[in-house]
């Protein structure tokens, strides 16, 4: 991936994105949309890095097919990797190169996979046995959460970094980090085996840098 700016997020996914094989061209950096906490997810979305990720999730929003519209043509333009939540209708219907699966929805993964052999199709997982199910249905990647302490409504207990490397080490699909991750506490992936992050308010500082 080619990072533009100076700011420790996009160096720590640099080194994170050299050190662990990601496999289907997977970012090592995506860039998880939230209706509340990223309003404007198209303005995040212009000054990624070249071959960053974008999972949007719309969450039934009056804008939502203009907004994966507008993600999509600047994913084109740009070279970001576009996948849409939990909606494989919008997500073809927009051409996005896949799909995010919460992990309630880890049941469709292999069904969706062969219907859409060439997308990319990821799953959330909030536990050791959400990790090995993802691994067992073959899921391109992992967003593992909560790793740290997050402002989430939804974050649970973090694992923490040598957690996080133990469950990482142990599964072969390729594990991203998700919860509370920003500037300072990216460092703390390396050399866990992650093979990259991803984030939601992070990238609302850190996208005029």
């Amino acid at each position: 991936m080619v990072l533009n700016g100076s700011t420790g997020l996009w160096r720590t996914a640099a080194t994170l994105g050299r050190t662990r094989r990601r496999g289907k061209g997977l970012p090592a950096v995506w860039f998880v949309t939230d209706p509340e906490r990223t309003p404007d997810p198209v303005a995040i979305a212009e000054r990624l890095p070249r071959g960053a990720g974008v999972i949007f999730r719309g969450f039934g929003r009056a804008d939502t097919l203009e907004t994966a519209r507008r993600l999509a043509a600047i994913a084109r333009s740009r070279g970001l990797v576009l996948l849409i939540g939990a909606d494989d209708a919008l997500a073809a219907r927009v051409a996005a190169n896949g799909v995010h699966l919460p992990e309630r929805m880890g049941g469709r993964l292999r069904r969706m996979k062969a219907r859409r052999p060439s997308w990319i199709v990821t799953l959330a997982a909030h536990s050791p046995r959400a990790l090995r199910r993802a691994g067992a249905a073959r899921a391109d990647a992992v967003l593992l959460s909560t790793v740290f302490e997050s402002r989430s409504p939804s974050a649970g207990r973090p694992i923490g970094s040598i957690r996080l490397a133990q469950l990482a080490r142990s599964c072969r699909t390729p594990v991203f980090a998700l919860g509370g991750v920003e500037a300072r506490t990216a460092k703390r992936l390396v050399g866990t085996g992650v093979a990259g992050f991803a984030a939601v308010e992070a990238f609302a500082d850190v996208a005029s840098g």
